[in-house]
């Protein structure tokens, strides 16, 4: 017989739900509670699963293939090297010749092509590297030789470009510079009669001060009265070539000897001595231009001057409202320039290019710094490399001529490439589809370095 009243049934049976052992609160909260959490894990965000890293060697080709200062570099001496290839075909009457009959013939056409080619630039190499078919130390040495001796000169020019270029100024006056430093050194040499290594010392001591002093005037007339340093530089070029043309003809200057624009011949005293020996011409130049490159880099990166260098380069008003002397930075900056400058001057004469004046004793070095300059992204040790390279596409131009019979303007056309597309990595990048570069890390603008 059934209890008909429900309160007085098992025990174990829930009078509402019908349930055993469960209290409805306690059901509706735990409901309530486990609706929360899915909601919460529905909306928390997901970490990412962890990826497996990358191997050593594809790291390695993808820092390779990025877009930074050294790839933009080398695919830009190799982009002007394939454009100097077709320059060397198509100045080639036998060469072109041969296209005259592609259709029919290509071989002959590509075969020449090649021919010709590759002999320009075996040369190129063996007359500024190594020449392995040289018998001998001299002969073996003789490419580097040359090289080191043409780089010196350039590497003065082109860290004056880059000091003032990193201060915001451009110094279009290193040639001047370079010319007022080589009179003077000259006139040190041959005028003053002293020991050898004083003499030596001396002779750039006045190089270096002429440079500096044909730097001091522009940098006074940009900070005094705000004159154009490109207006003001260009000038002096011209005011210092006309002086050297005048002063060779000069009693006491012109060698007496010669009826000919020449001076007297520097005395042997106030000569850089030879690094390998008289029947190479390198010399010792090339351990001060080392020198100074690295005094450029500490300058410009552990000194004050150089962080007040840099500071106006960057933003002049915001460097006066730092409290930064723009004016004397503006002074200082060019007259060092300037001297760099004539240093380098100096040695067209105290080494082994020359031992008298000339009126192209200079040849083209300072505009040549400029190239140097802005190929070396205006960092003294990048300007040390560039030079290098300079020296090396003169060296071996020489022989390219004498040899394959390739016009040395050829050799000049080849810098100016290289140069083109230094000054423009968007190409170079654009062309290879180069990866973009950390800008923290890498810079590629050649305006950063400004």
């Amino acid at each position: 017989m059934s209890n008909p009243n429900p309160a007085s049934g098992s025990p174990d049976k829930d009078p509402v739900s019908g349930s055993p052992d469960k209290d409805p609160a306690t059901e509706a909260a735990r409901a309530a509670a486990g609706g929360t959490d899915r909601a919460a894990t529905a909306t928390a965000p997901k970490r990412p699963e962890p990826t497996a890293r990358p191997s050593l060697g594809r790291l390695f080709l993808d820092n390779l293939w990025a877009a930074n200062t050294v790839t933009v570099t080398v695919l830009a001496v190799l982009l002007a090297m394939l454009v100097g290839a077709v320059l060397i075909i198509v100045s080639d009457p036998d060469v072109l010749a041969t296209y005259g009959y592609i259709t029919a013939r290509p071989a002959d056409a590509l075969s020449a092509s090649w021919t010709v080619v590759s002999e320009a630039y075996a040369n190129l190499f063996k007359g500024a590297i190594f020449d392995p078919e040289a018998s001998g130390f001299t002969a073996a040495l003789s490419p580097i030789s040359e090289t080191l001796t043409y780089t010196a000169p350039l590497v003065f020019t082109g860290l004056s470009v880059a000091l003032a270029f990193r201060g915001g100024l451009f110094n279009i006056g290193a040639q001047g510079q370079a010319t007022i430093g080589v009179v003077l050194a000259a006139l040190a040499g041959f005028l003053l009669p002293l020991p050898p290594v004083l003499h030596l010392v001396v002779a750039l001591i006045a190089g270096a001060a002429g440079g500096a002093v044909w730097g001091f005037i522009p940098g006074i007339l940009k900070a005094r009265t705000g004159a154009h340093e490109v207006i003001n530089t260009i000038m002096l070029n011209y005011v210092a070539v006309y002086f050297l043309s005048w002063i060779i003809i000069q009693n006491g200057v012109q060698n007496p000897g010669r009826a000919d624009a020449i001076s007297k011949p520097v005395d042997s005293s106030a000569q850089f001595p030879r690094l390998l020996g008289e029947d190479l011409r390198v010399h010792a130049g090339i351990l001060l231009a080392v020198l100074a490159t690295w005094f450029v880099a500490w300058l410009l990166n552990r000194s004050t001057f150089g962080f007040e260098l840099r500071a106006v380069g960057a933003n002049p008003d915001a460097a006066r409202t730092a409290g930064i002397s723009v004016s004397k930075t503006y002074v200082l900056m060019m007259a060092i320039a300037g001297l760099l400058a004539g240093l380098g001057g100096s040695q067209m004469v105290l080494g082994s290019t020359a031992n008298a004046l000339t009126p192209l004793v200079v040849a083209q070095i300072g505009f040549d710094g400029i190239l140097v300059a802005l190929l070396g992204r205006v960092k003294p040790w990048g300007v040390l490399l560039a030079a290098l390279l300079f020296g090396a596409l003169q060296a071996g131009g020489n022989r390219m001529q004498s040899y394959s019979g390739i016009s040395l303007e050829l050799v000049t056309v080849l810098q100016a490439l290289i140069v083109i597309f230094i000054a423009a990595p968007a190409l170079v990048k654009a062309i290879f589809q180069l990866r973009a570069a950390r800008a923290a890390r890498l810079q590629t603008s050649l305006a950063k370095g400004w």
